[in-house]
């Protein structure tokens, strides 16, 4: 493990020291496609119904959507409930518009169990397999420690190889830095929750059919469930994730949710053997109670009901499936929380755990039904469509002819005056930026995707025909957006050709010194972060105050693996006690997760 951990503390030493491009030991190439992207197959629907038609009052689900979203933490974006297969509620919040697919993390795993299923199925391997003889033809060496682990301790997170999550970092080959490591337990009798071994159950994929995991599923799942809008990331040598990059609608994700809860069956077609369902969806392992109470199956979580289970992703991606009444909840979210024991999961277990009984129908309830369509939109926050990008040389976007009364209209909450201030006052600016190893994108993000910033080089400004735009220069890559003020509007942005969806909101305000401050939120729609940033202007220049959620919270918890490691890292370790200790560790990474940058007018 000294070469992954000296991975991981290069990697944080570099970003805390500014460093810009791909500053980790993983090769980088471009991979996301903007949402839209498909994968060639037949686009199929869910039915919509009443919520009443299948026995669950609108009333119930309204509280539900209304409770979610002022629940402290959970920062919600897409919510769908389905019963028998029916489509009866789904709501976007905010900045977040529904079907929108979405980051999965871990939800994906699950997935990942279905493929192996699959592969059970066709009598390619069995559970009980070694996880070694699939890779015989690598020449690994030192894995007589991992000689007994078998397909099932993958599946069931028993395997207790110490090569982990922070294993991605330290290099392109994942499946000799597995197969190669040692041992943190006692395989099939100790749980530790690792993305690694659903990386390598999709390694056996492709051992064992030539194809990659996603192209193995292709006339198997996505086709016959009509999943055309997916994407899913492969890694350095060509190896689909497995355990995280995967892009998925929640309509869709439902129907994945939908075969399970149908044993396997899809309409008329065994997907997956009825057996391979059951056995899934039962506990074969105990995780830790902070992580969840209740079981852990083949890459799936048992639920808190009887007999429920659950798809579970960081920061609140769920689909939970309850069989003995035919509901599914599914749940996008930026959560703090990184399991289902969270405050998110516990407003799902209120609604429809709790003493929860539903109908087989009920009379319908127009009123409530007007209720809930109301409730559905308020939280929607009233979206618009997507912005264009803009890119191009230093070419100033000609000034706007429109008039006043079309800012002030958009200004929402800013203030008519101070709107049309602020807007008249940066409209054609540019300001050179003095710090420039920041980047929009979130420092998780950039890790999860192993795309990192080149750094803000350049930051400007543009009205035009009654909108705001604002430029960033990262590298050689430029990208114009919309700013929205009473509403996000979203906008596709490159990243190292990467494209992801923005919905940006801004206000503007004063300081305490009378400076001009445009409040910016950047909600990645695709993702669970969120950039935000405020900026101060003066007339000397500007300084951007930086921030990103979730993020502080979830690195500075990871820090003891950095700062535990002392016999390992003795260069840097070394370097942080004469710079102070421990403590001027933690502080640094603070002030790289909240930088704090100055421009200057050009």
């Amino acid at each position: 493990m000294a070469k992954t951990e000296i991975a991981v503390a290069e990697l944080v030493w570099n970003l805390i020291a500014g460093k810009k491009g791909n500053v980790g030991r993983v090769t980088y190439f471009p991979q996301k496609p903007a949402f839209g992207y498909e994968n060639g197959c037949m686009e199929s629907f869910l039915e919509r119904s009443t919520p009443e038609s299948q026995g669950i009052s609108s009333g119930h689900l309204a509280s539900f959507l209304r409770e979610l979203g002022r629940t402290e933490g959970t920062d919600i974006h897409q919510v769908l409930v389905a019963r028998h297969g029916q489509v009866i509620c789904e709501c976007g919040y905010g900045s977040y518009p529904a079907g929108l697919w979405h980051a999965s993390y871990s939800l994906c795993k699950s997935i990942t169990g279905m493929a192996i299923g699959m592969l059970v199925q066709e009598g390619a391997l069995k559970p009980t397999d070694r996880v070694i003889d699939f890779f015989k033809k690598r020449h690994l060496l030192n894995v007589l420690r991992q000689k007994d682990i078998t397909v099932e301790n993958l599946l069931t997170m028993t395997s207790c190889v110490a090569f982990n999550e922070s294993g991605i970092l330290s290099g392109d080959d994942w499946v000799r830095g597995f197969m190669e490591s040692g041992l943190m337990g006692t395989p099939g009798r100790d749980f530790q929750y690792n993305s690694m071994n659903t990386y390598l159950l999709s390694a056996i994929v492709t051992e064992v059919t030539g194809e990659t995991m996603m192209e193995y599923l292709r006339p198997r799942l996505w086709e016959p469930l009509g999943i055309a809008k997916v994407f899913w990331e492969t890694c350095p040598m060509g190896i689909t994730k497995g355990g995280w990059g995967l892009f998925l609608r929640p309509e869709d994700a439902a129907k994945l949710g939908m075969l399970y809860l149908q044993r396997g069956k899809w309409k008329d077609k065994q997907i997956i053997s009825e057996e391979w369902a059951e056995q899934s969806c039962r506990k074969h392992s105990t995780p830790q109670p902070e992580m969840g109470n209740y079981g852990y199956g083949y890459q799936m979580w048992m639920a808190g009901k009887e007999g429920s289970f659950n798809y579970n992703g960081m920061l609140g991606q769920n689909v939970v499936v309850y069989p003995d009444n035919g509901l599914i909840v599914v749940t996008n979210a930026g959560s703090r929380e990184l399991f289902q024991n969270c405050r998110l999961m516990g407003v799902v277990r209120k609604y429809f755990e709790e003493g929860f009984e539903p109908q087989e129908s009920l009379p319908e309830n127009p009123r409530e039904q007007a209720a809930l369509y109301r409730t559905i939109q308020e939280l929607g926050g009233g979206q618009r469509g997507p912005g264009l990008i803009r890119r191009g040389g230093w070419r100033r976007m000609q000034a706007s002819s429109a008039r006043k009364e079309m800012w002030t209209k958009q200004g929402g909450g800013c203030g008519e005056a101070l709107c049309w201030r602020g807007i008249r006052f940066l409209d054609g600016k540019w300001y050179e930026m003095q710090e420039d190893s920041v980047g929009l994108m979130p420092l998780l993000m950039q890790v999860m995707h192993n795309n990192y910033t080149d750094g803000i080089r350049r930051v400007g400004f543009s009205a035009r025909k009654g909108r705001f735009y604002l430029g960033i220069q990262e590298g050689e890559e430029i990208n114009w957006m919309e700013i929205g003020f009473s509403h996000a509007v979203a906008t596709d942005v490159s990243f190292h050709g990467e494209i992801y969806r923005l919905g940006i909101t801004g206000e503007f305000s004063t300081d305490e010194e009378g400076r001009l401050v445009l409040l910016l939120d950047f909600a990645f729609l695709e993702e669970a972060c969120r950039r935000k940033g405020r900026m101060y202007f003066d007339n000397n220049g500007m300084e951007i105050r930086w921030d990103e959620t979730p993020g502080k919270e979830v690195i500075m918890d990871g820090l003891g693996l950095f700062t535990d490691m002392e016999g390992k890292m003795g260069i840097l370790m070394n370097a942080v006690r004469e710079s102070g200790g421990v403590d001027v560790f933690r502080i640094l990474v603070e002030r790289t997760i909240q930088p704090v940058c100055r421009g200057v007018q050009i």
